[in-house]
């Protein structure tokens, strides 16, 4: 993988630009979002489910992975000078749901044994109290790998744009993806003047809030959106736990123990009781969620990828929504559509209801 990157960059450094005009603007686009949420339908389902969302006129399919990773798939299509990375969703596969619950957090910014002759070293932030769910990040590293090349040959071709579209669990992805992708233009290892714009549609929350601050400072100005339908579920996942070690360095929190020392007594054992009472519950509740969906679960994944080391996992599991945020509300009209059903937990979740709120924003 590091020779992918070495291969790339080489290349893009021994290139020149000349007379390009730039077609991608800043700013949410409905009729852009539109046109990638049909491209996004044929990558992410059989072709019963993309039958009802026709490929927008110019658009042209260059290639399809094959599955990879964990269970993770991705098309590249061209309209005119625009590249388009489309990331699939979750799939029925029990791998894929497998990266959506192994959901311990790890470092924005580290190396992860992919198996014994194959590492991925990734920054995503220079924050170091940023970090991200590891499962996405398995995903980010295999599909990035195969993207790199081929970007590398539209790139000399004389493209200069890049749009970036996820829905679901590929709406994940695409935060770490494009993090990723911004910190190897910010290394020289992709060319400065590819101008990166990302669409993270229904999307889970990808990482904590430290991530979250360097990713929205990275993409201001309008190069990244995350979409979301208020009636959707999805997006309020994965289940975060905040800790009081989620918290800037310089904090009350942090001087609150020697402050209640200081109280005279019984205040100070009042005051003791309260604060255990009120912080443990949480400590021990990270601690499972990192147990349980960190340490266990990765022995399954191992299972599917026989050579992967799992890393260390950060002791948080403060996610957070992440991007500038385009909310898709809901009206009675919406609900007479699309009327809540609990035997149907992604009625508000698939392509159709999020086009029917596009057009009513």
């Amino acid at each position: 993988m590091r020779t992918s990157v070495c291969f790339v960059a080489i290349f893009f450094l021994c290139s020149t630009v000349t007379g390009y005009s730039r077609q991608l603007k800043d700013g949410f686009d409905k009729e852009e979002y539109r046109h990638l949420m049909h491209i996004s339908a044929h990558t992410t389902a059989d072709t019963g489910y993309a039958k009802n969302f026709p490929i927008p006129q110019g658009y042209q399919l260059l290639y399809r992975s094959a599955a990879i990773g964990l269970d993770n798939l991705w098309e590249l299509w061209r309209y005119q000078d625009i590249a388009i990375i489309s990331i699939r969703g979750t799939t029925r596969n029990k791998t894929s749901w497998l990266a959506n619950f192994y959901s311990a957090m790890v470092p924005a910014k580290g190396t992860l044994q992919l198996s014994k002759d194959r590492t991925f070293t990734y920054t995503l932030s220079n924050d170091p109290k940023a970090a991200v769910h590891v499962g996405w990040l398995l995903s980010t590293a295999f599909l990035s790998e195969e993207m790199l090349p081929r970007l590398q040959n539209l790139y000399n071709e004389g493209v200069r744009d890049l749009l970036i579209m996820g829905h679901s669990q590929g709406g994940a992805i695409s935060y770490l993806l494009t993090a990723y992708f911004y910190h190897l233009k910010a290394e020289g290892k992709l060319p400065a003047d590819l101008q990166m714009k990302t669409y993270s549609s229904a999307s889970p929350k990808p990482g904590n809030l430290f991530f979250a601050y360097e990713y929205e400072s990275i993409t201001r100005g309008g190069w990244a959106f995350n979409v979301v339908n208020a009636a959707d579920w999805v997006p309020e996942t994965p289940v975060s736990v905040q800790t009081l070690k989620d918290f800037n360095v310089v904090n009350p929190f942090v001087i609150a123990p020697g402050l209640i020392r200081k109280q005279k007594f019984p205040n100070n054992l009042f005051f003791s009781y309260m604060y255990h009472r009120l912080n443990n519950p949480i400590v021990r509740a990270q601690r499972n969620y990192e147990r349980y969906l960190g340490r266990l679960l990765s022995k399954t994944v191992r299972k599917e990828l026989k050579e992967f080391v799992p890393p260390q996992y950060v002791h948080s599991n403060h996610f957070v929504r992440t991007g500038a945020t385009i909310v898709f509300q809901p009206d009675q009209d919406y609900y007479r559509e699309f009327p809540d059903d609990p035997k149907q937990v992604f009625v508000h979740h698939f392509h159709k209801p999020y086009l029917y709120l596009l057009d009513r924003y």
